[in-house]
């Protein structure tokens, strides 16, 4: 499997998305980073094929929209992280 994810800093100004074949670890590296550490995992999308989750990491950086309607898509869980 591969897993497109979305981090979201402590603050909640800001995102981090990424794909990965192992999100554990992957999340894992990130929080002892210097750069993310703190930041929290909030949404992750699975994939059987590398190249989908390539194309969908690619279309949520490149294209505000498809970020933008991901992020209204799950307003209360980002909420609640805000909050948690």
């Amino acid at each position: 499997m591969y897993y497109v994810y979305l981090l979201r800093n402590p603050t909640g100004r800001f995102v981090y998305i990424g794909y990965t074949a192992d999100l554990k670890r992957r999340v894992s590296e990130h929080q002892s980073s210097t750069r993310h550490r703190g930041w929290r995992l909030v949404y992750y999308e699975a994939y059987r094929d590398e190249r989908d989750a390539r194309v969908r990491e690619r279309k949520l950086k490149q294209y505000g929209a498809s970020l933008g309607r991901l992020k209204k898509r799950i307003h209360h869980s980002l909420e609640l992280e805000r909050a948690g």
